[in-house]
């Protein structure tokens, strides 16, 4: 009975205890953090305070298991992140998010630069605490974690990845409401009228010029009358798929590039938005037509790419039109849809929508996989491999005295991986619910392992007038740049308050502050900032965080 009762008494350090104590931090911590206050919840990072809690009043684990925990669910954390951001982080550069990405850089910036003047200017000078309080400031657990890492391979003693910790958590809380504020002052500063941001976004929205547009043109014009399909890309100059083509008889067929289009022809053209003024002028007016009521041996089918060997194959060595006499209009990639042009490369899960007989699309599916049941299995391999290569590459100088470290090496090693991994052969696809389960299991732990290491000198280092200061720097940290950088989004820049949301939430790679700019607003414009600036300032984030501890530590 002694020996069951220890199992929940301080102190214990034993295996059982051990796990007993990490599974009711965690699950208590994700528990407590689901409740919303003013409609913001902190998630998963109330983990953090209950094992805080915990560590305070005096339950430890060995330090070896620890470490051990804490490293490990960095590792598995970290590299998630990547593999997320990764197909996201190349593309952010173009045109539509350079602009965004400029402004979120500048946020960073300007954090580190008040972080800078508070270290040789103000009144706290330990570096460890100072980065610590503005990783919580700006909500990124990742700085925190890379930042930790770092400053133990240097001291080799835990009390200052501890102090760090307890700036971490003294600045998060206030961290969350001060982006949330920041949102509310640059409303009140520029006088924004919240509906007439979302009738602007909609209407922006409806003429995007990126999401496949679909058009029935009836041909008209006698120029282009016995024209076959190649000759018209030929003389319309656009990128567009004709997945239809219903003749003068009434029969409907899909063309191939030697088909012919006859005046009085009617086309179902799948374009970008921009090019449909240029089909109307070039082919004739638009017409309207139910396609898929009208009774014709033509489907359409979306068809799941599943087999490996075509991971970044282009869809153009498909040869659909000839192999198979089927036309692809779109292919849907984690829910967005893309023109399917010849050179666009596919990716494990993407869906390609497909027209043309059932049994040809039954042979093109059998060749592509369609198996969903084969997406929900994990690859493990690559997930292993990708871990082995950023450990590899966190060990190795990188000159000055820096290295990437177990937090940095994985990251990058994962938004490579993700981007170009088809080239080595290697499938990065994991489906949505295994990449939450492996990020959320992996920031658990992480967690769960600095609140227990850091609760002991927690009360000590925050409730007095340095952990004061932490609050106040902490929050100068968040807002002031906000402010800044908002306000020059909106006079300079003109951008939309929905947007400037989803920047800064994204900017500070705080989910709460986005969910709060979503559910206000009741649109998805904030996300779509959010997901542009959010691969680049996580990496930057957790860069910054090391240079600062490695420059100044």
């Amino acid at each position: 009975m002694d020996s069951f009762l220890n199992l929940f008494l301080p102190g214990e350090v034993g295996i059982a205890s051990t796990l007993l104590l990490y599974s009711f931090v965690i699950a208590a911590g994700i528990y407590i953090g689901k409740i919303k206050i003013f409609g913001v919840s902190l998630g998963v990072t109330f983990v953090l305070f209950v094992g805080i809690l915990l560590g305070h009043f005096g339950y430890t684990i060995d330090p070896n298991i620890l470490k051990f925990v804490r490293e490990f669910g960095l590792i598995l954390f970290i590299f998630s992140i990547g593999l997320q951001v990764g197909p996201g982080f190349f593309s952010s550069f173009k045109k539509g998010g350079m602009r965004l990405n400029a402004l979120a850089v500048m946020v960073i910036l300007l954090n580190v630069a008040i972080v800078l003047a508070i270290y040789y200017f103000g009144n706290i000078h330990d570096i460890s605490a100072l980065v610590g309080v503005m990783s919580g400031a700006v909500t990124n657990t990742p700085g925190l974690a890379a930042a930790q890492q770092t400053i133990t391979q240097m001291t080799s003693t835990p009390e200052q990845a501890n102090l760090m910790a307890s700036g971490y958590a003294a600045a998060y809380p206030l961290g969350v409401v001060g982006i949330i504020l920041s949102m509310f002052v640059i409303k009140w500063i520029f006088r924004v009228n919240i509906d007439n941001e979302v009738k602007a976004i909609e209407q922006e929205q409806e003429d995007s010029q990126l999401k496949p547009f679909i058009l029935t043109v009836k041909v008209s014009n006698e120029l282009v009358n016995g024209k076959t399909m190649l000759e018209l890309h030929d003389i319309v100059q656009a990128n567009f798929v004709v997945s239809r083509l219903m003749g003068a008889d009434g029969a409907i067929t899909i063309p191939k590039s030697t088909t012919q289009i006859h005046t009085g022809d009617l086309l179902k053209i799948v374009c970008s938005a921009h090019d449909a003024d240029r089909f109307k002028a070039v082919i004739g007016p638009e017409a309207e037509m139910d396609w898929e009521s009208a009774p014709t041996p033509v489907f359409s089918r979306r068809i799941v790419v599943t087999k490996s060997e075509y991971n970044g194959v282009p869809l153009g060595t498909l040869r659909l039109h000839k192999g198979y006499q089927l036309n692809a209009t779109r292919v849907n990639r984690a829910g967005v849809d893309l023109l399917a042009s010849p050179s666009l490369r596919l990716q494990m899960g993407d869906r390609i929508t497909v027209v043309g007989d059932l049994e040809d699309i039954d042979r093109l599916a059998s060749r592509l996989g369609n198996s969903m049941k084969r997406l929900n299995q994990p690859n493990l391999i690559t997930i292993f491999v990708g871990i082995i290569l950023g450990i590899i590459l966190g060990s190795i100088n990188v000159g000055f005295g820096m290295k990437l470290g177990l937090a940095g090496g994985p990251l990058v090693v994962a938004i490579l991986l993700s981007r170009f991994g088809y080239k080595a052969k290697l499938v990065t696809y994991t489906s949505t619910s295994a990449s939450m389960m492996l990020r959320e299991l992996g920031i658990a732990l992480f967690l769960a392992s600095v609140g227990i290491g850091a609760g002991k000198d927690f009360a000590a280092s925050v409730f007095n007038e340095t952990g004061m200061w932490w609050v106040i720097w902490g929050f100068v940290i968040t807002v002031v740049p906000l402010i800044i950088v908002g306000s020059i989004a909106r006079g300079r820049d003109k951008l939309n308050l929905l947007t400037i949301m989803g920047m800064m939430s994204g900017g500070c790679t705080d989910p709460p502050a986005l969910a709060y700019a979503n559910n206000s607003t009741g649109n998805d414009a904030p996300a779509v900032a959010y997901s542009t600036v959010y691969p680049l300032t996580m990496f930057l984030r957790v860069v910054a965080a090391q240079a600062l501890i490695l420059c100044l530590a």
